[in-house]
């Protein structure tokens, strides 16, 4: 067999095909690693908007409570209006 040795214009259209071939390829790798990463930040932000929307609904529900002490204040009130005007009531 005899060996074929390529020119160097040959050779350095081979060099620059593989290297473009290598730089288009991972361009298209990184621009699938962007989109990808896209996808999962647009589904992180929906989680995220949810548990938003859950710490809304927590904040309305805990607007329209009483808290204990408010509510043993006014317990004790009550028992005090009751005691004057004479009111006896069982519990």
């Amino acid at each position: 067999m005899t060996d074929i040795i390529p020119s160097p214009k040959l050779k350095a259209m081979t060099e620059e095909i593989k290297a473009k071939t290598t730089i288009d390829d991972l361009a298209v790798m990184v621009k699938g690693g962007f989109d990808a990463m896209d996808g999962r930040f647009d589904k992180m932000e929906n989680r995220l908007d949810g548990l938003e929307q859950g710490q809304e609904d927590i904040k309305l529900r805990l607007d329209n409570v009483a808290y204990r002490f408010e509510l043993v204040e006014l317990q004790r009130r009550v028992e005090l209006v009751e005691k004057k005007v004479g009111i006896n009531y069982q519990k």
